[in-house]
């Protein structure tokens, strides 16, 4: 099938799997192998490096290499996987201008040697008159860069275009990607460039972007020429540029794969907002790309978005180099080409793949995961060191009896630790475990209960055995009441049912214990008072009256009704009912203004389908309608 290249900005690494198809396995080798790539690139994990855990590093089969923010958290990352299957990479690195270091190394990449880096690192006169930090550039986890023996590889998260406040910070960025990719053509090598870009390249991308443009009297050149747009229309064969071109940028460099094998298809979408549910609608923009050298253009058999995935507001976007590809006038199998030397020869594996082909910069070979394995591993099953010893052994005689001397293995010594039950510690003692010098040959024998004197007089001062908690405590002797003291309320007291489990327990006071011990006098005062009799209609007198309520009505009381109380709270804390939208007549969603203003921290009601292609309130449709209700002025009684 080639090579498949795959990029899709997951909006949080571990976000997919709250999806289906990825719901039901959650694992990056399940997701890789649905997506059938070789390559993939991922964007926004929003992770930093200490969250970083077995299941995305040392996933079997692959290789992984992240670029992650140095100081804001949740934010940003970008990381690349490899099936090395198919392809391994013979160099790595992060960032745009080679200021940051390597692993284990004070050096930056772009002072380093020709063989020891990637090279094409941006100029201070390429950058410009740019007021941006540049070092800030490569601290945010914004790419990762791979060389292969064909090709060289970026994965990149451009920046936002966030209301205006990073515009500096956009266009620098951009900037140097431009300047990296033109300086590594003039190198002689072949780019490929994918990830959310974050920049579309003309109306065509962009949903309502025609109304939008009016909206802010832009004509089609001035939206064209956009600075961001411009400099990614003169990167591309076939952008729209007005005007002379800018210095430097005076040829294309990279093909659209997507657009240029599509064509003019309208509505081919890789983002949508989520906060109107654009979604369903398709009301979006194109800003996820895979770009490749134009010499590249007859490699690539197909590129395509896949939009029916779900898991993100973004959708993945691939495209497949052929299985044969022309290479120093030759044709080649690409397997031979996005490997190291040796690996591969005509598309057939001649040595294995092993942790000497992995650049520095792969996360295999970070200290917390060098050397190491998948959890999972420490589960499987391995071959018993014992097997030997037990085969060795003579076989039974006729009897089915061993030797003693050469059946007994050699005692086994586990030292058993006691604690007291006043929590203070004893001396280990030596447990051998010996084996019987005959083997029985018939069915095992199911070892009984029993009760043994000897065991449990040794244990009485130390450890419990489990037994000990199923036996009954020992009854406490009770001193017995005169006969002939209160002999009416004994005969009342008396229970005429027998008594339940819950009461014959030792532990729990029944209420008729706890009525007796209350009717009772102290045994100290029995003596000093009067004997006198008390008849059963009497004892049921006084127990009448104090069951007796108290009456709730009587003078001076507050009346509360319980019910009446109830539905009160019931309808103070119950949501109102949502208003209904005029066109379809169905519950429309609350919103929240969240633009500043006066009306910042509102709440309004909205109909509740999704917007359509047009991206505004439509009236007739099965998109959303022009209902609009403010919260506050939204009475459901």
């Amino acid at each position: 099938m080639g090579l498949r290249i795959t990029t899709w900005n997951v909006n949080g690494i571990r976000n997919p799997f709250g999806y289906q198809p990825w719901r039901e396995n959650r694992t990056f080798t399940f997701m890789f192998d649905t997506l059938r790539a070789d390559i993939v690139i991922m964007q926004e994990l929003k992770i930093q490096r200490k969250d970083l855990t077995d299941d995305m590093v040392l996933i079997p089969g692959w290789d992984c290499y992240f670029s992650l923010p140095k100081h804001k958290k949740g934010y940003s990352g970008v990381g690349i996987f490899t099936r090395q299957s198919s392809c391994a990479p013979i160099k790595a690195e992060e960032g745009l201008l080679g200021v940051l270091c390597p692993p284990d190394s004070t050096t930056p990449y772009r002072e380093m040697s020709a063989e020891d880096s990637i090279g094409g690192y941006p100029s201070l006169s390429q950058m410009g008159d740019l007021d941006v930090d540049l070092a800030a550039l490569d601290a945010e986890g914004r790419c990762v860069v791979l060389e292969f023996p064909a090709f060289v590889l970026f994965g990149v998260y451009s920046p936002a275009n966030s209301n205006g406040l990073r515009d500096d910070f956009r266009l620098a960025f951009l900037t140097a990607l431009d300047a990296r990719i033109r300086n590594l053509e003039k190198m002689g090598k072949q780019v490929i460039l994918t990830g959310d870009l974050n920049v579309s390249r003309s109306e065509l991308d962009c949903a309502g972007a025609e109304d939008d443009r009016k909206k802010a009297g832009l004509s089609h050149e001035q939206y064209v020429s956009t600075p961001n747009r411009r400099i990614f229309n003169q990167l591309l064969e076939g952008g729209e540029v007005f005007g002379p071109r800018d210095e430097g940028r005076e040829r294309p460099i990279l093909w659209d794969t997507c657009r240029e094998l599509h064509g003019q298809r309208k509505g081919m979408y890789t983002h949508w907002e989520q906060k109107i549910n654009a979604r369903p609608g398709n009301h979006g923009s194109r800003i996820d790309y895979v770009l490749c050298s134009i010499s590249m253009k007859s490699w690539i058999s197909e590129a395509n978005i896949q939009e029916g995935l779900m898991g993100s507001d973004h959708c993945p976007v691939y495209a497949v180099i052929k299985d044969t590809v022309p290479w120093n006038d030759a044709d080649v199998h690409i397997h031979d080409i996005t490997n190291p030397p040796t690996m591969f020869t005509n598309g057939r594996r001649m040595r294995d793949h092993s942790a000497r082909d992995l650049p520095a910069f792969s996360a295999r070979l970070m200290p917390e995961f060098d050397k190491r394995r998948s959890i999972k591993d420490m589960f499987k099953r391995h071959a018993s060191n014992n097997s030997q010893s037990l085969q060795s052994q003579p076989a039974a005689d006729a009897n089915g009896t061993q030797s003693a001397s050469t059946t007994a293995p050699s005692p086994r010594k586990e030292s058993v630790q006691h604690w007291s039950s006043t929590g203070n510690y004893q001396a280990p003692t030596s447990i051998k475990r010996k084996i019987s010098g005959s083997a029985t040959t018939g069915p095992a024998i199911k070892k009984t209960k029993g009760n043994s004197t000897a065991s449990s007089s040794s244990l009485q001062k130390g450890q419990r055995t489990l037994q000990g908690f199923f036996q009954k405590k020992p009854q406490p002797l009770k001193c017995e009441e005169p006969s002939n003291t209160y002999p009416q309320q004994q005969e009342v007291t008396t229970p005429t049912h027998p008594p339940s489990p819950l009461s014959q327990s030792p532990n729990v006071a029944t209420s008729h214990d706890r009525a007796s011990s209350i009717l009772s006098p102290p045994p100290n005062l029995q003596a000093e008072r009067p004997a006198f009799s008390t008849t059963k209609s009497e004892v049921l007198e006084l127990a009448d009256v104090q069951d007796e309520p108290r009456n709730a009505t009587s003078p001076g009381s507050d009346v509360h009704d319980p019910i009446v109380a109830k539905e009160e709270w019931t309808k103070l804390f119950t949501k109102k009912k949502p208003p209904r939208c005029e066109e379809h007549d169905e519950p429309c969603t609350l919103f929240q203004t969240k633009k500043k203003g006066f009306n910042s921290g509102r709440s309004f009601w909205l109909c509740a389908r999704p917007v359509g292609e047009s991206g505004t309130k439509e009236k007739g449709t099965e998109w959303r309608c022009p209902t609009f209700i403010w919260a506050s002025d939204w009475n459901s009684s």
